[in-house]
């Protein structure tokens, strides 16, 4: 939360990779920006995701493929 683009793509870019196929991340970004780019990145690597919005945060969770 707090980081501007690309900064929450990139930190959840490394954080998959240190996760096995099948793992879940929660990602809570405040960049609107967050919006359009996470799940962009989901599409093109496979990931499933759920987005939710509250109070200006957003919360995704994201499955990696196994």
């Amino acid at each position: 939360m707090g980081l501007k683009c690309p900064l929450p793509v990139l930190k959840m870019e490394k954080a998959l990779a240190g996760l096995p196929p099948g793992s879940t991340l929660t990602v809570l970004a405040t960049d609107p920006m967050a919006k359009v780019d996470i799940p962009l990145y989901c599409r093109q690597n496979a990931h499933a995701y759920v987005l939710d919005e509250a109070d200006g945060v957003l919360s995704f969770l994201i499955t990696k493929p196994a």
